[in-house]
């Protein structure tokens, strides 16, 4: 897999550069009793297993007990509100995709959370791309992001592409490329990426936009096809198949999982919380498990994560106000 330092130079998030992490022993503070990891998402879903991974690493080191709490419903924001709201004392932590405090800020008109003043970052978890497939309901040649917009001018009526929730980055990042290449692509919402991909090999739809390690198994003679993945570089899980920025959209696209806690916590308290996550995100299992997800597993700083999002933020204001999208009209 890439070098995570690397990785997040080419994404142009970094901030400038801090000492390494000590390990949790030099930050020896009180572990609370019970340490709840909150997740704004059902269980079953790539993130959630994830969490699950890392609770298994901080139990007994962290906190005697450490357990997921599945906060699930309007749109993620029971999770966030339940984050803010805990007690500063390090027992309570969020996994959030950054959709929430990259997307979210733009496409809501209002939100019950500021995403800067109400959380502190404390490190990058995992990162993942997303994939735009076509199935067999579009013509075996077209083979290039080129092919799909010219297509879809010339069906309108076929030209439908689906993507696993409205406001998502898999959504946004195509109707950002129907905006761009004037192509009249509809958008069909699902729950998640199953459904959906099993409607485009039945020829439901023309189009998917999905995790990559979602469509992996779905890339087989007739099955789905390729077309372009978001990131700043290609992924190493699909080299052969170009990004969106090489093809004409010049929009990064990423989706990763950070680690927070509510913006009171004494700083000492997430010095320790962060060196026990870069412990964690170091283990061989952990890395290789996340890879099963489609995830790339990475720790970080809390500067780097900071700058991450400030980073995330503003390339989706500039496209969420380009295309006029809002979370409220859909």
């Amino acid at each position: 897999m890439p070098d995570r330092r690397r990785w997040l130079q080419q994404a142009g998030a970094l901030a400038c550069p801090v000492p390494l992490l000590a390990s949790p022993k030099a930050h020896a503070l009180d572990a609370p009793a019970t340490a709840r990891l909150l997740i704004g998402a059902p269980a079953g879903g790539a993130g959630d297993a994830l969490l699950r991974r890392i609770a298994d690493k901080l139990r007994g080191g962290y906190a005697p007990a450490v357990i997921v709490e599945n906060k699930a419903g309007a749109a993620g924001q029971i999770a966030l509100m339940a984050a803010r709201d805990a007690a500063p004392d390090g027992a309570t932590l969020l996994m959030s995709p950054s959709t929430f405090f990259s997307v979210y800020p733009h496409a809501y008109a209002r939100l019950p959370y500021d995403p800067q003043a109400d959380f502190m970052p404390v490190s990058l978890l995992a990162h993942t791309n997303f994939a735009l497939v076509v199935g067999p309901k579009v013509p075996e040649s077209v083979r290039t992001l080129a092919d799909f917009m010219a297509w879809s001018r010339a069906h309108p009526d076929e030209a439908t592409f689906g993507s696993p929730a409205t406001g998502s980055v898999p959504h946004l990042v195509v109707a950002c490329a129907a905006h761009q290449f004037k192509a009249p692509l509809r958008h069909v919402p699902y729950r998640g990426s199953v459904p959906g991909l099993q409607d485009l090999r039945g020829g439901q739809i023309a189009a998917m936009s999905s995790p990559i390690g979602a469509v992996l198994s779905h890339l087989v003679p007739g099955g789905a096809r390729a077309l372009a993945v978001t990131g700043a570089a290609r992924s190493p899980l699909l080299p052969q198949v170009p990004t969106w920025r090489e093809q004409g959209l010049p929009l990064v696209g990423r989706e990763w999982f950070g680690m927070f806690l509510p913006a009171r916590v004494p700083q000492a308290v997430a010095t320790r919380t962060a060196a026990y996550l870069k412990l964690a995100l170091q283990q061989s299992d952990l890395i290789d498990g996340g890879a099963r997800l489609g995830l790339e597993v990475a720790a970080s700083t809390p500067q780097e994560l900071q700058a991450m999002i400030a980073a995330d933020s503003a390339e989706w204001r500039v496209w969420i106000r380009r295309i006029g999208f809002s979370a409220e009209a859909t």
